[in-house]
């Protein structure tokens, strides 16, 4: 097998001692160019992407590119005899001397300085960017030359001095060499072991993700997806619900309505942690049929109850859910019901799946409840043409697996649907029966306008408020949205005027209730002036403008 190998020298002089090592190699496929630093860098990159297997460079050069390529670099080290001749070249050429550069340079350096009374010194530093102003210092010392590799030499040529660079000889790059034949062949053992444990993981685990301790993908293999379902931040967040007490848990997605489960293992190394996710298809994979949606609900907001009403309803619903019996929700289109259940399942049973059948374009037996294992809940919507048998068998299934039934209908249940799913029938109140729950849902509505679609209103007035619940709403809820939205759009201001709202009124469906003033003539005038005074939120230039009347005159019947 040949090994390839790429040589970066940092100096085109090194480029004549290379060759003369080729011949030495004739198992390895040797290239070299030439480039320092940055441009090494690039090189380097490149010599791997056409298929390098060892990169072998010399100094900083090397340096930059152990952190920019993934196949093993050799570093050329100096050996004693390079730097002796190089230092006595140094020494001879009688100007004041420093030697400038990395440990692995100056260490060896200032021992031969020592051990021969060489009239040089050195000093050593960490990174590139301490070489300029250690020059600069050097040159106010009165050096005269600068001994080192090619940034030293290059530096110190751009401020005046002169430079002199420590090369490496033909022994050096033939230890290169011989290490870098030494190190593939230990990368390539170690390779087909990883082949082996590979092989045995994918015939185990088809889809692995391994991520590291910031959630970033180091290696990913899904074959069951058309792409890796799991990105950085999904993963973020899964750590978090897998990992708790540093147990690890499966949990149940939706991604792209494609249901699915992830389990994962955390392992540490002596200096990083990573976690390991396996991932499967749902065993019931539902989620292309027509009528049939299985997902994980994704946090909503909260339940707004404000209402004695809701709350009652709230609280039966939520203990005949936890007592597993089968629940048959009703109430007019827009009341919330799907909201309620959906509400519910999360606060219950959040960890798991919810499945939704609609019996217009699906039929029950379509649906293996054996199978289910990560549901927890079904609904069911449209059963008004439902097979009463179909619906009484799956019932009994669903119950003996523990999972959740709520029917879902818009008028009240008949007896026969009733008896054969054996559900308990439940009205939610409609949005007239709620009126307290009229104003924080205006106001969550008002929320979502002002976030989705950037509208300035983000309050009611008291005047206003009372106009919205004087109003019939056909769609509920529903309804109830729809015109907090076209008030927002049509308020220019922070606050929605009671104007705004009868203007919108005139121009929907909505009914407006107004009671009839009742009372003496004087009575109903007064009632009159209070309700517009109201409505203009207590101001009384536009009071007695509406009214057609002076501030005086609206001042002395408000004192009547």
């Amino acid at each position: 097998m040949t090994i390839h190998v790429h040589i970066i020298a940092p100096y085109a002089s090194m480029l004549s001692i290379i060759e003369e090592c080729v011949p030495l190699f004739p198992d390895l496929h040797i290239e070299c160019s030439v480039g320092d630093l940055e441009n090494g860098v690039q090189l380097a990159v490149e010599a791997e992407r056409a298929g390098a297997d060892i990169i072998i460079s010399r100094g900083g050069t090397a340096r930059s590119i152990k952190r920019s390529v993934t196949v093993p670099v050799i570093d050329v080290q100096l050996s004693g005899y390079d730097m002796i001749r190089s230092l006595l070249l140094a020494s001879s050429l009688k100007e004041k001397t420093a030697i400038v550069g990395f440990a692995n340079i100056t260490a060896g350096a200032q021992a031969i300085i020592d051990l021969l009374d060489l009239p040089l010194k050195a000093f050593t530093v960490t990174e590139s960017r301490e070489v300029p102003p250690l020059i600069l210092e050097l040159k106010d010392r009165d050096y005269k030359q600068i001994a080192g590799d090619v940034i030293t030499l290059k530096t110190a040529n751009e401020y005046g001095l002169k430079g002199f660079l420590i090369q490496s000889g033909r022994e050096s790059v033939r230890n290169a060499l011989e290490d870098a034949r030494l190190v593939y062949a230990y990368v390539h053992r170690n390779d087909e072991l990883v082949r082996v444990f590979g092989q045995f993981l994918q015939s185990t685990f088809p889809n692995l993700v391994v991520a590291d301790v910031n959630h970033r993908i180091v290696y990913a293999r899904t074959p069951d997806f058309e792409q890796n379902p799991l990105t950085s931040e999904r993963l973020a967040t899964l750590s978090a619900k897998l990992f708790v007490d540093a147990k690890p848990v499966s949990q149940y997605l939706t991604i792209d309505r494609q249901p699915l489960i992830v389990e994962g293992q955390r392992y540490e190394t002596d200096n990083n942690e990573y976690t390991l996710y396996t991932l499967r298809k749902n065993e019931h994979d539902l989620a292309h049929d027509v009528g049939i949606l299985i997902h994980r609900l994704e946090p909503s907001g909260s339940l707004v109850q404000s209402s004695l009403a809701m709350q009652q309803c709230v609280e039966r619903l939520r203990k005949l859910y936890q007592a597993g019996e089968v629940i048959c929700l009703y109430g007019a289109r827009g009341s919330g019901k799907n909201f309620v259940v959906d509400y519910l399942h999360q606060q219950i049973s959040s960890d798991s799946l919810i499945m939704t059948v609609d019996l217009k374009q699906a039929k029950l037996d379509q649906v293996n409840v054996a199978s289910l294992s990560s549901v927890s809940t079904i609904k069911l919507i449209h059963t008004s043409d439902v097979d009463l048998e179909l619906l009484h068998d799956f019932a009994q299934q669903v119950k003996a697996y523990k999972i959740r039934l709520i029917i879902i209908e818009d008028q009240v249940p008949n007896q026969l649907l009733l008896s054969a799913a054996d559900a308990i029938s439940l009205a939610i109140p409609s949005l007239a029966e709620r009126q307290e729950d009229l104003a924080p849902l205006t106001q969550i509505f008002l929320s979502e306008c002002h976030q989705q679609l950037g509208t300035n209103a983000v309050k009611v007035q008291a005047a206003a408020m009372q106009l919205l619940q004087n109003l019939e709403y056909p769609d509920g809820i529903n309804g109830l949205k729809r015109f907090i939205k076209e008030l927002a759009l049509h308020e220019p201001d922070y606050v929605i005027r009671a104007e705004t709202v009868q203007k919108i009124t005139l121009q929907s469906p909505l009914s407006y209730q107004a009671e009839a003033p009742t009372g003496t003539l004087k009575e109903i005038e007064k009632q009159v002036i209070e309700s517009v005074l109201r409505e203009e939120n207590y101001n009384q230039s536009r009071t007695a403008e509406r009214l057609g009347i002076n501030r005086a005159t609206l001042w002395r019947k408000l004192k009547e």
